[in-house]
């Protein structure tokens, strides 16, 4: 699916409200997200709802067998759940996701699993994050956006943070290449990766240790809302990698 290119900018807002969704029950194969996040919350008009990634993976049924006391296995189905690897470190891999993403160990995640089980990514993140949206319209009556997101590592830099890795009702990038600045001077590389903004500010109240899988971002302008994805426009492109 093309997506045109959208230069306009996004207005900042006066301030934003963050709040965590709390008493979702453990997630399992087949449960209606929406279902559960509609009864947990009040939605309202221009809401983003980010979701961790786990529980859509739980909820599409992508959870695997991993044996616990095998150092080798999360490394083992990580490289059986990329398309490249691109370094090794020990027991860790840096691999190509099909989705295009580069990250640890394709994405492969043991954290707040049960003992001997491992989630992986979504097959197509924007989809679930298009199936989540709809379905929340469908029981709201709201127009809302849905980000997906998980946690990554960030080459050069210490820590992690949570980004987008898909999305449904965003505009996933601003282009203000064309534009001026405050000076008048014009901007020939700036491109703003809004869903990704908004997945690092929503995992402040979720937190990595708290079982909070979902917060809701209010008070963002009415600008950032529109078409876009993960996979078409925030994932560089290879032959655009100065690095591969």
């Amino acid at each position: 699916m093309a997506y045109p290119r959208q230069n306009a900018g996004v207005n900042a807002p006066a301030s934003l409200t963050i709040l965590a969704v709390t008493g979702l029950p453990e997630i399992g194969p087949g449960d209606d997200l929406a279902a559960l996040i509609s009864a947990a919350t009040a939605l309202v008009e221009g809401d983003v709802v980010v979701v961790t990634q786990k529980i859509v993976s739980k909820a599409e049924g992508r959870v695997v067998a991993v044996d616990p006391d095998d150092p080798t296995a999360r490394r083992e189905l990580a490289e059986s759940d990329a398309v490249r690897v691109l370094r090794r470190r020990g027991d860790m891999v840096i691999t190509e996701t099909r989705h295009g993403f580069v990250c640890a160990n394709s994405g492969v995640d043991l954290s707040n699993m049960a003992d001997g089980y491992a989630a992986l990514l979504p097959i197509d993140p924007d989809r679930s994050a298009r199936r989540i949206r709809d379905a929340l319209r469908a029981r709201t009556g709201c127009e809302v956006g849905v980000i997906i997101s998980d946690t990554f590592g960030r080459p050069w830099r210490r820590g992690v943070t949570d980004v987008a890795i898909g999305c449904a009702g965003l505009r996933a990038v601003v282009d203000l290449r064309g534009t001026t600045d405050a000076l008048g001077r014009r901007l020939v590389a700036t491109e703003i990766c809004l869903v990704d903004e908004i997945a690092g500010a929503a995992e402040l109240v979720m937190g990595k240790a708290s079982g909070i899988p979902v917060a809701v971002v209010r008070g963002l302008d009415p600008s950032v809302f529109g078409s876009g994805s993960v996979r078409e426009q925030v994932v560089r492109p290879y032959c655009e990698d100065l690095f591969r």
